[in-house]
């Protein structure tokens, strides 16, 4: 059930000034904002929905937002992801709690940090080596990725019969009772 004071039950409070920290916190804050809605309600019989052969179910989608979130959040926080040690959760609660930590983790840190293409990187660490990229590949692609994903995951349920919560509204942020 939803909760007045889950961090993304409603965007936060926007400051009052604009810093790059700030203005990613934004971002992120949208993510998720759009993101407890889009799995609020979905139940474990839905997790093995998908529209057609060659997709993805919505506990895969579930399960690739979880791991573009939490690439985003070792990002911000000057931590390499591991492909060789990252384990996605395997069941809808596991995974919705672990996107929603770290979107929260993620906007938390940036609405008190100031931020420089420079000094954040994405760095990706396997058995084959590391890769890092600028903080620019971060948001056009695992933060702008998630968003895509979100939409999926609003498809597939009003097309599994669990159509997306009336009253929320994403210009505004904010759910009406």
């Amino acid at each position: 059930m939803a909760q007045k004071d889950d961090y993304f039950y409603q965007i936060p409070e926007a400051p009052e000034t604009y810093t790059s920290g700030h203005i990613l916190a934004r971002l992120i804050d949208g993510v998720g904002f759009r993101y407890y809605w889009a799995t609020y309600e979905l139940t474990d019989a839905e997790m093995d929905y998908k529209p057609g052969n060659d997709t993805r179910t919505i506990l895969e989608t579930l399960q690739h937002i979880e791991g573009l979130t939490g690439i985003s959040r070792n990002a911000f926080l000057g931590k390499p992801t591991d492909f060789s040690t990252r384990i996605l959760s395997d069941n809808l609660n596991d995974s919705r709690a672990n996107t929603l930590n770290y979107l929260e983790e993620t906007s938390l840190y940036l609405r008190s940090h100031q931020l420089s293409p420079d000094q954040q990187k994405m760095i990706f660490q396997s058995a084959g080596g590391s890769r890092e990229y600028p903080l620019w590949n971060l948001i056009n692609g695992p933060i702008s990725d998630a968003l895509w994903h979100i939409g999926q995951v609003v498809s597939f349920r009003r097309s599994a019969g669990n159509p997306f919560p009336s009253g929320v509204n994403v210009l505004q942020g904010s759910k009406k009772n």
